[in-house]
């Protein structure tokens, strides 16, 4: 199959970054701007499951692999319990998408529409054209930052000049409560007939976690980021698991009180991704926001104690501090082979344990979705 462009619905567009970078390209999906924190990922595959993963939210994503759109979008028609089967949430999460070509012509069983229609269907816009591998490479030297992302209707110019000034006082979306934009507003249950319940904390969950849980027959009852301890234990739930989520995870005030509150109760606690910061600051410890982050499907999870080391899925752009774990009870239990960052931590108590990366994959790597039925035997 060979990619193609389609000069007679070319529309311009420019992506600029706050240092005063520029990348002007060819403009798809919505024809307007926005604006955002411009992050990276060079995962090669996924491109539906990453564009509704909730961790992006705020955030304009550029990928690194150079052909996407190849195999095209499948419908929003495939549930299992009102959980999407083939996206992480309804709806696309970036405020934008960079990418170095789009393939106009997808072909695979499932497709629908093309990568164009469905950002169009959205009101997301998207440049093509760019190229990825110098974008990349200095956000990898400076860091990841604000920028403007514009898509021209048909037959209208760029101002630059006015974009570049612009682009001065973007706002930054970690400052803003992200995760209250990605949360359940109420409690959903999903009763499955099996033995034991399962209460989630829904920071921007990717349905996979949920397909996960289904899987293994566990009754699940999804609550609002922010909902107190006494609500939670309310249903009685035999364990918890802290969902990924995006942005800053000292923003989830609520949520570390209530993480804190129930590790108190002796509540058996899983953390995923966001998880992770959340239940290192409940109990003491701190975060800080990387250079560039970790986001692709083959960052490697070192575990300390037995030397292993597991390939992994990860988005997210915060790190647990190892340093000001001492004594809270927590471990390091995993650290990133590539940059020694903490990527797991276990409490001294074995009721509450979490990972920086996502076990439940989706796409990537299955090598850690054992810890889901780790969790789930330990609740007895």
């Amino acid at each position: 199959m060979k990619a193609e462009t389609s000069p007679q619905e070319a529309r311009k567009a420019v992506l600029v970054l706050e240092d005063g970078t520029f990348f002007v390209g060819n403009g798809f999906g919505a024809g307007r701007k926005v604006s955002g924190e411009v992050v990276f990922s060079t995962s090669m595959v996924g491109y539906p499951e990453a564009l509704t993963d909730p961790s992006y939210q705020g955030q304009i994503l550029a990928l690194t692999y150079p052909l996407v759109g190849n195999y095209g979008v499948p419908a929003y028609d495939e549930y299992m319990f009102d959980v999407p089967l083939c996206f992480e949430s309804i709806g696309i999460k970036p405020a934008g998408l960079i990418i170095q070509e789009l393939c106009h012509k997808p072909y695979h069983w499932a497709c629908k529409r093309t990568l164009d229609k469905w950002l169009r269907s959205e009101g997301i816009p998207g440049i093509s054209g760019v190229d990825t591998r110098r974008l990349t490479k200095k956000l990898r030297e400076k860091g990841v930052m604000l920028g403007i992302l514009e898509v021209c209707p048909k037959g209208r110019d760029l101002d630059l000049e006015e974009l570049l000034e612009e682009v001065k006082n973007v706002p930054d979306p970690n400052m803003r409560d992200l995760v209250s934009e990605v949360t359940v507003k109420e409690p959903v249950i999903y009763s499955l007939g099996g033995s034991k319940k399962v209460v989630l904390i829904d920071c921007g969950t990717k349905a996979a976690i949920l397909r996960n849980l289904f899987k293994h027959r566990v009754n699940v009852v999804r609550v609002p980021y922010d909902f107190s301890s006494r609500e939670i234990l309310e249903y009685g739930p035999d364990g918890v698991i802290i969902s990924n989520g995006p942005g800053d995870p000292k923003r989830c005030e609520k949520t570390i009180e209530t993480v804190r509150a129930l590790f108190e109760e002796g509540v058996a606690i899983m953390g995923v991704c966001l998880g992770n910061q959340i239940l290192s600051l409940a109990l003491g410890g701190d975060t800080y926001k990387l250079k560039y982050g970790h986001r692709s499907q083959n960052q490697p999870a070192f575990e300390i104690e037995t030397g292993r080391c597991y390939i992994t899925t990860q988005n997210h752009g915060f790190a647990v501090r190892a340093e000001s774990l001492e004594g809270t009870g927590l471990k390091v239990w995993f650290i990133n082979a590539n940059d020694k960052t903490v990527e797991g931590v276990l409490h001294e108590n074995g009721k509450a344990f979490a990972i920086q990366w996502h076990p439940e994959a989706s796409p990537g790597p299955y090598d850690t979705e054992f810890l889901f039925e780790s969790f789930l035997e330990s609740l007895g």
